[in-house]
């Protein structure tokens, strides 16, 4: 007599359960799991700048943070720092394609047509640090102060010319905005990133540049010369340089940025990138190369991060409305 399992129900279901598990392939278990393939960070500049130095030191330590996950920093330089905001709109929101956010971001879409809505188009993940913007002069030019470039530039209309990072960056409506309230105009020379500039204003091509700090390490060699700042207030690393508000023309501007990625990603992985992004700012890579260039930390998680894109995207409007350079 043959004597058939004595299966119940429940027994039934587990063993089908079972069997099934057994059929699938082992990627579907491995979506849950990130990340699992290398994360592309773009850093929206060219290759050798401090922007781009910065954002390779916290694309390695993310890796670290990320339990040794690879992460791979993109060079997209053009367009005021926004093609990577512009690459997140065709990006998958599986937090595997990320990007720098400079303010550039917020600026350019009210002064031409772009492929990108800064509230629409992104999610906000963590805002890490900031630039302190610097006006610099070569070793060649007329002026050795911040007033002696003023009153050359005065008695020299539109003799001036200046380089900065790109049309619309701050760098360049910075120049603009003091330029204005100094009493005296320029020729503006766009370059594509830092890496482009210092050499021309090294080798005398122009006589003054609006950029960040990067220009420091060659003010101490004694290659050109710091003018201002335009913070608020003066940067302890460098406090022998004056604020260009401290010349008497109340020029001040300072720029967040963090990263982002594409709209549509979950809060789950939001918060696995932000917690990783935040661990990054313990890591002393990162703090070394903050210091390099000279960046504060600048913390805002997600929500904080995500407030700080509105209101600065509203604030841009009406600044480049402001200096006549809305489309």
């Amino acid at each position: 007599m043959i004597h058939q399992p004595n299966f119940n129900r429940r027994d039934t279901l587990l063993a089908l359960a079972s069997s099934a598990s057994m059929l699938l392939p082992n990627s579907v278990f491995a979506q849950d799991k990130f990340p699992s393939k290398p994360i592309s960070l773009i850093a929206p500049w060219p290759a050798g700048g401090s922007s781009d130095g910065v954002m390779r030191a916290f694309g390695e330590a993310l890796g670290r943070a990320l339990g040794g996950a690879t992460v791979i920093v993109l060079n997209k330089p053009g367009v005021g720092g926004t093609l990577g905001a512009e690459a997140m709109v065709n990006a998958k929101p599986d937090g595997y394609t990320l990007t720098q956010l400079p303010l550039g971001v917020y600026r350019i879409p009210h002064m031409q047509k772009t492929g990108y809505d800064p509230i629409k188009d992104l999610t906000y993940i963590a805002c890490l640090t900031g630039y302190t913007f610097i006006i610099a002069a070569s070793m060649s030019a007329p002026f050795k102060t911040l007033k002696e470039m003023v009153e050359w530039a005065r008695a020299n209309p539109k003799k001036l010319n200046y380089g900065h990072t790109g049309t619309g960056t701050t760098p360049h409506l910075a120049f603009e905005e003091f330029a204005r309230k100094a009493g005296f105009t320029a020729q503006d020379i766009p370059y594509k990133g830092t890496a482009d500039l210092l050499p021309a204003l090294l080798g005398g091509h122009i006589p003054v540049m609006s950029g960040t700090t990067e220009t420091v390490p060659l003010a101490k060699e004694g290659k050109l010369r710091l003018l201002a700042t335009l913070g608020r207030t003066r940067n302890k690393a460098f406090p022998d340089v004056p604020t260009a508000k401290e010349n008497g023309w109340d020029t001040v501007n300072e720029s967040p940025f963090g990263i982002g990625g594409p709209k549509g990603m979950s809060p789950q992985l939001t918060k696995q990138l932000h917690d990783a992004l935040k661990k990054t700012l313990d890591d002393p890579k990162v703090l070394d190369a903050l210091d390099k260039f000279y960046q504060p930390v600048i913390y805002m998680d997600s929500e904080q991060y995500s407030r700080y894109a509105t209101n600065t995207f509203a604030q841009e409007k009406l600044t480049v409305e402001r200096l006549g350079l809305a489309k």
